[in-house]
């Protein structure tokens, strides 16, 4: 990765490195930088090494690849987590039924407590 690249990703993250806290993609990489970057994401996936295949995914702003790594947290049962990178891939198909489920369960909490 070329210094200018790891300068604006740094900008745009601060010290967290590759870990996105906004859902705009890092600008300034080229199609072809992306292209190579969503291809490593994706062996990395098929390894099953999903954390580090995420962090490329939200880099590049990839929605497909953003959506698979929030189906693994689901299956999971990591509600947040599945909801956080679906909401980064604008994929409301996804992301809609999560809420109403975390927000029934929210509510149900809140009313064992009265």
């Amino acid at each position: 990765m070329d210094e200018d690249l790891k300068k604006q990703i740094e900008r745009k993250q601060g010290s967290a490195g590759f870990i996105k806290t906004t859902d705009a993609p890092v600008s300034g990489l080229s199609s072809q930088q992306k292209v190579v970057l969503i291809r490593k994401a994706n062996e990395l996936f098929n390894q099953r090494k999903y954390d580090m295949a995420e962090r490329i995914y939200i880099t590049t702003g990839y929605s497909d690849g953003l959506t698979r790594c929030g189906d693994v947290y689901a299956e999971k049962k990591e509600y947040m987590a599945a909801l956080r990178l679906y909401l980064l891939a604008h994929n409301k198909r996804k992301s809609e039924p999560l809420i109403e489920k975390i927000s029934g369960m929210v509510s149900v909490m809140l009313k064992s407590e009265d």
